[in-house]
């Protein structure tokens, strides 16, 4: 559907969307579906055409599919042929939609703020920038457990000031989780003083060091690509991951995007804002099932919903239309 049409349907009124990012990938995504709704390969194929290559092949043999650039057209593809499954079958319409990092581009697309062919295309160059700003090997990134945000954020500006480089928060997933991100050494002084004041650190197996200051080269390279970009007002609010708000008009939402590259990702105040507004039910529109989990936590979410399986779309369409009293 266009943002027109979007903003024209009825819409739940307690259901929020949310799109992964990337880590949700998986060898074989979305194969059992793909036998029963042919609009899952017919989606792929309109993306393969509009970047060049086949992003089917990469999601279902696995070569590649950890290289960000090639990542991240394919992850937002599976997105939306789950979105487009999703109101094939009847699905609602969600009240607000939010991504993770890359879903946010997800959230856009579903929203009709971009289209498909020129989302992939743009999340393709933005994975290849953000390969090409930091040297393999040079970055890192870590999840910090059992440590609030100002804790964490303490830590790194100590190490900041030790000559090993740059860290910085750059996902605040849930109290007590942010991820950080930055040079190796940087992020492995983190990693150990967050030990030794009682946290936990976990190394995050990824390419490039996401949502830290090491992108902003990047970040200027693809503000370009941006605005040479067709993009409209989303049909449907997507909340925004530098700041957790709504974009009013079209230069905010690409700003928005830019400073994505180099900024944190606030999902804790997203998840928030999501509860202030009255959302009892998260679905998660892609790959796996870690923002439902994450969204199983907060004490106003009623349930939090994967789509990635039969049994699970199944489940999550009879679970909304009951809520939203489309179905008693």
């Amino acid at each position: 559907m266009s943002a027109k049409q979007l903003e024209q349907t009825t819409k739940a009124t307690k259901t929020a969307f949310v799109f992964p990012g990337q880590g949700s990938q998986k060898v074989g995504m979305l194969a059992e579906l793909a036998e029963q709704f042919s609009g899952i390969r017919e989606t792929f194929a309109e993306a393969s055409k509009a970047v060049g290559f086949d992003l089917w092949q990469i999601a279902q043999n696995g070569e590649e599919l950890n290289q960000t650039e090639f990542t991240q057209p394919v992850l937002l593809t599976a997105s939306i042929a789950l979105w487009r499954v999703w109101l094939e079958i009847g699905g609602v319409v969600p009240k607000y939609l939010a991504g993770h990092s890359l879903g946010e581009y997800s959230a856009l697309v579903a929203s009709g703020a971009l289209t498909l062919g020129d989302a992939v295309k743009l999340v393709n160059l933005r994975g290849k920038l953000m390969q090409n700003a930091v040297p393999q090997g040079q970055g890192a990134m870590a999840a910090i457990l059992g440590l609030d945000d100002v804790k964490v954020l303490e830590l790194c500006a100590q190490v900041n000031t030790q000559g090993l480089g740059s860290v910085d928060a750059a996902n605040y997933n849930a109290n007590g989780q942010v991820v950080i991100a930055g040079d190796k050494a940087s992020v492995e002084a983190v990693m150990n003083t967050a030990k030794e004041v009682g946290g936990k650190a976990i190394n995050l197996p990824v390419s490039v060091p996401s949502h830290c200051a090491l992108m902003k080269p990047a970040a200027e390279q693809f503000a370009m690509a941006l605005e040479e970009t067709a993009i409209e007002l989303p049909g449907v609010p997507v909340i925004q991951n530098v700041n957790a708000e709504i974009a009013s008009d079209v230069t905010q939402l690409r700003t928005a995007l830019t400073e994505q590259l180099y900024q944190s990702v606030q999902w804790t105040k997203t998840m928030e804002f999501l509860q202030n507004e009255g959302i009892e039910y998260i679905v998660e529109c892609g790959p796996g099932n870690v923002l439902a989990n994450l969204a199983k936590r907060l004490p106003k979410i009623e349930k939090a919903l994967p789509l990635d399986s039969k049994s699970r779309l199944d489940d999550a369409l009879n679970a909304i239309l009951v809520a939203e009293g489309r179905i008693a």
